[in-house]
């Protein structure tokens, strides 16, 4: 029997010796912990942040209202840049080793003197006005001259006309050259 009660004491002392370990330990941490009061803090990062947000929606409201503004003056300088390019005859003279006349369509690669005509017609009579025109506006002054005009195709002649409106005799002539003269 003496050994039956040993063996309840051998499950007892270390459950016990364990609650009172925990106890302690519970006791002896909580009683170290130190509470960090970040408040102060907080609040100081809380006031920069509404200040930079208050920034940021200012400049977002200069932004817009400069939008309009700023749109208008780009178009604005984009179209005294454009209207300013002068054209230099001597310039595409060494290039193409002929005299080119300001504003002559044929230069454009698949344009000769009838389509030239019809584009004139049209009011389309200059390479500015070639530029700007859309390919398939060309395609239709085409079309309107009959079966003759509507095997030609004037996917690159907005381009070409604004190498010459630009004054970019070189690439131009490098793009013919390379294209086999206006043939893709």
């Amino acid at each position: 029997m003496n050994f039956e009660n040993m063996n309840i004491w051998c499950w007892l002392i270390p459950l016990l010796v364990g609650v009172i370990c925990g106890i302690l330990g519970y006791l002896i941490g909580k009683g170290n912990s130190t509470v960090i009061d970040n408040s102060a803090d907080l609040k100081i990062l809380q006031d920069k942040n509404s200040k930079l947000q208050a920034d940021l929606d200012a400049c977002n409201k200069k932004v817009s209202a400069n939008t309009n503004l700023g749109a208008s003056a780009a178009s604005f300088a984009a179209g005294a840049v454009a209207a300013s390019i002068p054209f230099d005859g001597a310039a595409a003279k060494a290039v193409f080793g002929k005299t080119i006349k300001q504003d002559d369509l044929k230069v454009v690669e698949g344009i000769g003197p009838k389509i030239e005509g019809m584009f004139k017609e049209a009011g389309i009579k200059t390479w500015k006005a070639l530029s700007e025109a859309s390919v398939a506006d060309c395609q239709k002054i085409l079309d309107g001259g009959g079966k003759r005009y509507q095997i030609h195709d004037p996917a690159s002649w907005p381009m070409q006309a604004k190498m010459c409106y630009e004054g970019k005799w070189e690439e131009l002539l490098k793009w013919q050259d390379k294209h086999d003269h206006g043939k893709l």
